[in-house]
């Protein structure tokens, strides 16, 4: 106690002080290394990879998919593109037809009204 009384830290405190410097060292470390133009390239370089290894892996499943014989999501893309086209066709086709009968409805009118 007569340790305490003079200005001796407990080891508990002594940890807490330790800990905390060493807290205080790693976090300006960190800000000097975040600080540095190299660490945006690697973080940019890190980022190009794993988009690159992500993009590699879809493609791999996909082979995996085709090689099983199985729709992969190119060709569902695909194939729903090609829906698309053939309902706006179908569309086109169906605008046409009700004209053709809106005149045909119109030219029998006119051809009754006069008798």
């Amino acid at each position: 106690m007569a340790d305490r009384q003079n200005g001796a830290q407990s080891p508990e405190q002594q940890v807490r002080a330790l800990y905390e410097e060493a807290e205080s060292k790693t976090a300006k470390a960190f800000e000097d290394a975040v600080n540095t133009p190299s660490f945006g390239r690697l973080l940019a370089l890190s980022a190009e990879n794993t988009a690159a290894l992500t993009r590699m892996a879809f493609d791999g499943i996909d082979l995996l998919w085709r090689n099983l014989r199985l729709a992969g999501r190119a060709d569902i893309i695909r194939l729903s593109r090609q829906l698309h086209r053939t309902e706006d066709k179908l569309e086109r086709v169906l605008q046409e037809v009700e004209k053709l009968r809106d005149e045909v409805a119109h030219e029998r009118d006119a051809t009754e009204a006069p008798s």
